[in-house]
């Protein structure tokens, strides 16, 4: 039936060698398709993320003393332990010291040794944003280094603040940084007046009663 074919077989088929030709292209593209995985686009200064502006409070790994973040929007919102959402902003942890802090590894309770605060903001109200700090428990009677760090997300990552100073006694309050937003997200006023945002909301709490 080989005489009346439309295609003459080739000469020397060898089966083996079409299969490791075939593997290797096979090889070949599997190579390819990890390098893309492995190396993405660079985005430089680029974080995939919906906040608009990043704060963070942080003090010594494994420190016991308690410290709060507090921050105030334009419109008056606070956000703090008691308060964790309010307005556009977002407390995203809320780290208590040595006192309760935990987190699981691989199924074990551990104690959290990172002492670290987090607030998002995740629109834009023009206006002043203050960002204070509090020495809420004080166990070592020891002066506290407290680093604070004000990001601007969008379109790009700029650090707007960043400061590191003591706290020296429970109680005490401090204002790290306000800044006033346009309605587009721009910043056009930095300042460290003083305050008191625990005052206000205390105010706040007296008056819902």
């Amino acid at each position: 039936m080989d005489s009346f074919s439309n295609y003459p077989r080739e000469e020397n088929f060898d089966p083996f060698s079409v299969m490791l030709f075939k593997g290797l292209q096979v090889v070949a593209f599997l190579f390819f398709v990890a390098l893309l995985v492995m190396n993405p686009e660079a985005k430089t200064g680029k974080v995939d993320t919906k906040a608009e502006f990043i704060i963070s409070m942080v003090w010594p790994d494994n420190h016991p003393d308690d410290l709060d973040l507090y921050v105030e929007d334009p419109v008056g919102n606070i956000v703090w332990y008691h308060e964790r959402e309010s307005g556009f902003m977002v407390l995203e942890r809320d780290d208590r010291g040595g006192g309760n802090d935990f987190i699981t590894v691989n199924g074990k309770k551990i104690l959290n040794p990172i002492r670290e605060e987090t607030v998002s903001i995740r629109g834009i109200v023009a206006g002043e944003y203050t960002v204070n700090v509090n020495h809420y428990l004080a166990t070592t009677n020891k002066p506290v280094p407290v680093s604070v760090k004000v990001e601007k997300i969008n379109p790009q990552v700029e650090i707007l603040y960043y400061d590191t100073f003591n706290l020296d006694r429970a109680g005490q309050e401090r204002t790290a940084i306000r800044f006033v937003i346009d309605k587009d997200g721009g910043v056009v006023d930095v300042n460290s007046r003083e305050k008191s945002l625990i005052q206000l909301t205390r105010s706040v709490r007296r008056n819902a009663k």
